[in-house]
């Protein structure tokens, strides 16, 4: 299974493809960066997050996507930058018919590192670990994309599973 994480961002869009086969350790297939500069038009930004996003989804083929939540910023106008660049993400995923799961930055750092308050260092020194990187991730939206990957693969089955359970149930009735 292959699995692309994004850490959404106007500026920066952290993202990386993880591949889990059985019961072997996932493995880092690829991670970059995708970077708009800040003198470009909104518009013109949020355009080229999608193309190079699209470009990724098709070089690598990814079956399911997870994405962190925007969080509550005290600066609106970033949090706003984020959510734009998040709907363009969304909608490069489903024109490509990549399923979506998001989870918020906490849950994230908790089912990575076991702390849901767990600092940038922290998250990229797991990820490095986990992953049998010869370094930690650089820059953190890289790391916070392949966290983003990592806890889907935790997650992900026993959120299917939990799902099977309640459909046999509702059949059952």
């Amino acid at each position: 299974m292959k699995i692309l994480g994004i850490d959404p961002g106007l500026d920066r869009t952290g993202w990386a493809v993880l591949e889990k086969n059985g019961s072997a350790p996932p493995g880092l297939v690829a991670a970059g960066l995708i970077h708009t500069p800040k003198n470009t038009l909104l518009e013109k930004r949020l355009a080229s997050i999608f193309d190079a996003l699209n470009a990724v989804i098709a070089a690598h083929l990814p079956d399911e996507a997870a994405i962190e939540e925007v969080f509550f910023s005290k600066r609106a106008d970033t949090q706003a930058n984020t959510t734009h660049a998040r709907g363009v993400i969304l909608l490069a995923c489903e024109k490509l018919s990549v399923p979506i799961s998001p989870y918020n930055p906490r849950t994230i750092k908790k089912t990575v590192s076991g702390s849901g308050s767990a600092e940038k260092r922290q998250i990229q020194r797991v990820v490095q670990i986990t992953l049998n990187l010869p370094s930690p991730p650089e820059p953190d939206d890289v790391a916070d994309a392949m966290a983003a990957a990592l806890c889907h693969l935790r997650l992900a089955p026993f959120a299917a599973a939990l799902a099977r359970a309640k459909s046999a149930a509702k059949a059952a009735r």
